[in-house]
């Protein structure tokens, strides 16, 4: 007997909404739900093959415990007391910096991933936490944090409404949006169009994106900020800034004037490898347009001056009166934010409150760099212990960091390892105990973190579309229990962290003047909070207390919980609004243009102008079946164009000897790989390019169809050495390679892990 059920997609940040078809336990069937307020039907394939990834036969259904150098089955409660006795008695001698923790990008695909780890990282203590973040957009947090005293205050791109679009380094064709939480991107690209509108994308590669642009600007791969910074030059040159409403909210526009002064067209033109004519194009454009917005994603953060790219893309919008307006870049307004708060001067954001023990890397936003995570496990100094023990909750930094043959290595040396993981991947092979948390479609879901970037403003939430199979744990309860264990609390009831965290919060809000609930009992509001677990009875709390809660009955058509389950396909909270100087934390209360880090690395930019790459440089790609490292072992996303190939030139392949599908030999700073040619015009000249997430090489994985198909990574071509110095963002694109063409597949040197590699023990067989 088939029924329906509705679930929020978590295969990317796009976050449509599913009509899935339950068959017994089984998801048997996904389609778009029409009716979603947000998604409006949108569906792409990685949402049809929803229950392909949750019915791989290769997710683990228990936890494994490291005995005897195997992994073995064992119960959750032994999973649990060998976590506590793996890790306690570390912290105890050595520490808790000693403990390093790893959050993975899908932890911000699920409602447990959003809840917990902060907790967990609270009663830790530990400075040694390490996330996707630093392999991706961390340029863009920092930028934020600068110029609005906030690292999460991200203006979005109203896409429904501009007139003009400027894309740099972004692919949402495949991507389906990034740092812009956009369903069905590619129908509102070409509704721009439709109406009018102007469409321009700036990338080395002729992307699907591209090839829908009015106008593709092919720049020399590293260079947006040279780029961005001559068309910021145009504006003050030619009397094109016009800030508008912005104009009480800014500070710093004479200074920034100065310091652009001398980055003309003409200037960066041989850098960027464009035409000066053209660069000025490309800013009296977006003047001239009567509303615009300029978008940057991952090529432009993975690159040495990624944080001024960032910086950049919102100074641009700024200047052009383009900031917090309909048609320009708006900060978004989540139901689960806290209530605004009035105007007025913040904190601010600091950078290097900390520095890592080895290379002195500077902490941003709480984090080191994902690059150094190995140096942080293999390398003795004198100042403090290098990690010992280590926490991955669904990551695999093997495959998303620079340099994986080296972390392998140090991953096999720690006295201590846990990975929260539903699959036996790269990362995971090196683990005491993996704790695997069901397949989606068993677990609730709401998007924590993409309603704040997302395109309009509203509120979805699903509860498991399937029930817990016998055996499963809930990864809710399962990093409750992993924070209990490794805080000195295991044993206690995992419910006591989501009491915890709510009491805490009452607590707070009781005691603020500005609350709806200032001077009440919190005790008796947290006995009026509804839902079913501890998690819901969270949401529900945020919701209450949010931009649009309820306030607990002092605005009685406000949000709660129940009201968001009366709402399945969700509730529209309507287009996004102008909100400045509301979002603002900078210590001026106002937008600071010119933040002194910024000011600091412009020399470094200037230098820059100078530089010729001669060789070829690599940047990597995305493909829409994919997402990082999580999909290759789904046979519905794999195959056809998302394979692992290095795309040239066909100049670059007639002058290296190389003929389509021939296999190559790629080398750069951190090693090399081999892999087939792709010859395609979609690149230009000197720009080769590999998609990331590939190298299922490794032994003593358990990924069946990805090992068949493993691919090479990328990342190995890096040695996780060259940083954004103010992000401490790795640099991933534009990095110098070289191209030989081989024979046939026959190079022990490229490919595979490096001989001094790690080799764990075989696994133990599951039953």
């Amino acid at each position: 007997m088939s029924r329906t059920a509705l679930r929020i997609c978590p295969l990317c940040e796009a976050t449509c909404g599913l009509t899935l078809t339950v068959e017994g336990g089984a998801v048997t069937g996904t389609r778009g739900d029409r009716e979603d307020v947000f998604s409006k039907g949108f569906i792409c394939p990685k949402g049809a093959a929803f229950g392909a990834v949750d019915g791989d036969p290769d997710r683990l259904r228990g936890p494994l415990v490291r005995r005897d150098g195997e992994l073995r089955e064992a119960t959750w409660a032994e999973a649990f007391d060998a976590v506590a006795a793996g890790i306690r008695p570390l912290v105890e001698r050595y520490g808790p910096h000693a403990v390093g923790v790893v959050l993975g990008n899908p932890n911000v695909h699920t409602m447990a991933g959003a809840l917990y780890p902060p907790v967990l990282l609270a009663g830790l203590g530990t400075r040694s936490l390490f996330t996707a973040s630093t392999v991706d957009q961390m340029p863009k947090h920092v930028s934020s944090g600068l110029l609005f005293g906030d690292a999460n205050a991200i203006p979005v791109p109203d896409l429904d409404r501009t007139d003009h679009l400027l894309l740099i380094g972004a692919n949402p064709l495949e991507s389906n949006g990034s740092l812009c939480t956009a369903p069905d991107f590619p129908g509102r690209l070409k509704a721009l169009r439709g109406r009018g509108g102007t469409l321009t994308v700036v990338d080395p590669r002729r992307t699907r994106t591209a090839r829908l642009a009015d106008r593709h600007v092919a720049v020399r791969p590293g260079t947006d900020a040279l780029l961005l910074t001559a068309m910021t030059q145009v504006l003050f040159a030619e009397g094109l800034v016009d800030l508008g409403e912005l104009t009480p909210h800014v500070q710093g526009v004479d200074e920034l004037r100065d310091a652009t002064r001398d980055f003309t067209p003409e200037a960066v033109a041989a850098a960027c490898d464009l035409d000066a004519a053209l660069i000025r194009t490309l800013a009296r454009e977006l003047a001239a347009a009567p509303t615009a917005a300029v978008y940057a994603r991952i090529g432009s953060c993975t690159v040495p001056h990624g944080t001024l790219a960032s910086w950049l893309v919102d100074v641009l919008n700024i200047l052009t009166g383009n900031l917090d307006r309909p048609g320009g870049a708006l900060f978004p307004q989540a139901a689960t934010d806290r209530a605004p708060r009035p105007a007025g001067p913040g904190r601010g954001f600091d950078l290097g409150r900390w520095h890592s023990r080895v290379a002195r890397h500077p902490e941003v936003k709480g984090e080191l760099p994902l690059s150094a995570l190995a140096e942080e496990i293999d390398t003795v100094t004198e100042e403090g212990t290098p990690i010992r023990a280590l926490i991955a909750v669904a990551a695999n930094p093997v495959l998303s960091a620079p340099d994986g043959d080296r972390l392998d290595k140090a991953l096999g040396s720690l006295d201590f390892m846990v990975s929260v993981d539903p699959y036996l991947n790269e990362t995971a092979r090196h683990a005491h105990v993996v704790l695997p948390p069901p397949p989606p479609s068993q677990s609730p879901h709401h998007d924590f973190a993409f309603n704040t970037l997302a395109v309009r403003n509203q509120v979805r939430y699903s509860r498991p579309a399937v029930p817990l199979e016998p055996g499963r744990m809930a990864e809710t309860e399962i990093l409750a229990r992993l924070t209990l264990a490794v805080t000195g609390m295991h044993g206690a009831d995992p419910a006591a962290v989501d009491d915890l965290v709510i009491g805490q919060t009452l607590g707070k809000a009781v005691r603020d003047p500005r609350s709806p609930v200032h001077g009440q009992d919190p005790e008796r509001l947290a006995a009026r909070l509804t839902g079913a677990t501890g998690p819901e009875r969270r949401l529900d709390l945020m919701l209450r207390l949010g931009p649009y809660g309820d306030g607990f009955g002092a605005r009685p058509d406000g949000l709660g919980l129940d009201r968001l389950l009366a709402h399945p396909h969700g509730i529209d909270l309507g287009p996004l609004r102008p909100r400045l100087p509301q979002p603002l934390r900078t210590r001026s209360g106002r937008v600071e243009l010119l933040p002194g880090p910024i000011a600091a690395d412009l020399p470094r930019l200037r230098a820059a102008r100078d530089d010729r790459p001669t060789g070829l440089v690599l940047v990597g790609r995305r493909h829409l079946r994919s997402n990082n490292s999580w999909m290759h072992n789904v046979p519905a996303l794999t195959g056809g164009t998302n394979r692992c190939t290095v795309h040239l030139h066909p100049d670059d392949a007639a002058r290296l000897g190389v003929r389509d599908g021939q296999p190559v030999r790629v080398t750069g700073p951190g090693g090399a790989v081999t892999v087939p040619a792709e010859i395609t015009d979609g690149v230009r000249r000197g720009v080769v390019s590999v998609p990331h997430g590939w190298g299922h090489d490794r032994p003593g994985t358990r990924l069946g169809h990805a090992s068949a198909d493993p691919g090479v990574n990328v990342n190995q071509l890096l040695d996780g050495r060259t940083l954004d110095p103010l992000s401490g963002n790795a640099v991933l694109n534009g990095v110098p390679v070289e191209v030989t063409a081989l024979s046939d597949g026959s190079d022990p040197l490229a490919a595979g892990p490096r001989p001094d590699a790690p080799r764990p023990e075989p696994l133990a067989p599951l039953t």
